[in-house]
């Protein structure tokens, strides 16, 4: 990798280029359970380095096939997504900015982390709510190349739901903005004498030779995020040809994302639980519809060997929440420990409604529980507990 080095050094990439024995120990992990061990590692300052690495990975592949690049942020990948036996181009170093927050979108890099973007949008009331479980951990660059969803994305949906437009390294090493284009867009891109010319045009062709094919391929699933998601390239009916559904979700493959501009939504100011207590879990398969007719913004569950663990450790929970907050918890479960002398339950769903109001978010609960009520024997619910404000609902988180 001594070649690679000094050619990235002529080139004049102005990160850093480390092939140390820590760099390269540190950068064989991800959060996965794989170890590969890369040759080199590069941290890229701006988009020019990483057009700079592509162009000259792409180059000297003639004389090694074996080259390649792999982006990684944060690292948070469970699927070996953020690393490879070549070279490794960490976008978390450098890649930091965030702005402009306008009231409809936030423009973010790659490398900042989402708990970071988090609180900057929250400073608008405005939040991209696609966020993962790991949402402290995870980068932007990492949901986007992901598609991340998580507790919210029953609501909202998933991450490719939320990107707007992408600045977009190409496999030739040119960065150029990507995002959803009508019919006449798309021609006058065709018609281009270049690289990206050729990428739509070819890209286009095939989802419309083989439309109904591709569309009937699609998964029918509440959450995909296996990636290349060609039957969402082509619209026939909206004439969109839109590119950031292919790169979403396709963890670097196709290319290398420097800038993402996402759509942002008004946060909800209030939001409740309704917490049913089942006694086994033969009827789920009518009671989730049932509840999903209702959209809630969240709908978890967790089960009787759970919640013994929780009971289990409950005494190591006053070390973080102290005992002011750790006599509180337990006065607000009193009713819960009175609700198990019927039982433990098998079963406890949490359904979470949001609100602009705390009366939007009571009526929703109310209203859930009163349909449910009528077949509480038929579905054998042992009790039911609505918590209709945040205050009310942390016990359970």
């Amino acid at each position: 990798m001594e070649d690679i080095k000094n050619l990235l050094t002529k080139a004049k990439f102005s990160g850093e280029i480390d092939n140390s024995a820590t760099a390269l120990d540190f950068y064989s992990h991800d959060a996965s359970m794989f170890e590969i061990r890369p040759t080199l590692v590069i941290k890229p300052k701006n988009t020019s380095d990483v057009e700079i690495a592509v162009k000259l990975i792409d180059q000297q592949k003639n004389n090694n096939k074996k080259l390649s690049l792999t982006a990684r942020s944060a690292g948070t990948c469970m699927s070996g997504g953020a690393i490879n036996d070549s070279v490794i181009i960490d976008f978390l170093e450098h890649f930091k900015s965030i702005g402009p927050i306008t009231s409809t979108s936030a423009q973010v890099q790659p490398g900042v982390f989402y708990r970071d973007f988090d609180k900057e949008t929250l400073k608008h009331k405005l939040m991209m709510p696609s966020y993962p479980a790991s949402r402290d951990l995870a980068s932007v660059g990492g949901m986007v190349n992901n598609n991340a969803g998580g507790e919210k994305s029953l609501e909202y949906g998933k991450t490719e739901n939320f990107v707007e437009e992408l600045e977009f390294v190409f496999a030739d090493g040119i960065a150029r903005k990507v995002k959803p284009l009508n019919k006449n867009e798309l021609h006058k891109k065709i018609s281009q004498k270049d690289f990206e010319g050729q990428v739509y045009k070819q890209l286009y062709e095939l989802v419309d030779k083989n439309y109904e094919t591709i569309k009937a391929a699609k998964p029918h699933v509440t959450k995909n995020s296996t990636g290349l998601n060609l039957w969402d390239l082509w619209d026939r009916d909206t004439e969109i040809f839109d590119l950031t559904k292919l790169i979403v979700g396709a963890q670097g493959t196709l290319g290398l994302v420097t800038d993402i501009k996402f759509k942002v939504v008004p946060t909800k100011a209030h939001s409740g639980l309704l917490i049913l207590f089942l006694k086994n879990t033969k009827d789920l398969g009518e009671i989730i519809p049932k509840v999903l007719e209702y959209k809630p913004a969240t709908f978890e569950s967790f089960d009787d060997k759970t919640l013994w663990l929780a009971i289990r450790f409950m005494p190591s929970f006053l070390k973080f929440l102290g005992w002011k907050r750790f006599i509180h918890l337990l006065f607000s479960l009193l009713p819960d420990g009175v609700q198990f002398l019927r039982g433990t339950p098998k079963l406890v769903l949490m359904v979470e409604f949001n609100g602009q109001t705390e009366k939007d978010v009571r009526d929703k609960v109310a209203s859930l529980h009163t349909e449910l009520k009528k077949y509480r024997a038929r579905y054998e619910i042992n009790g039911f507990e609505e918590t209709p404000t945040e205050g009310k609902s942390e016990k359970f988180w």
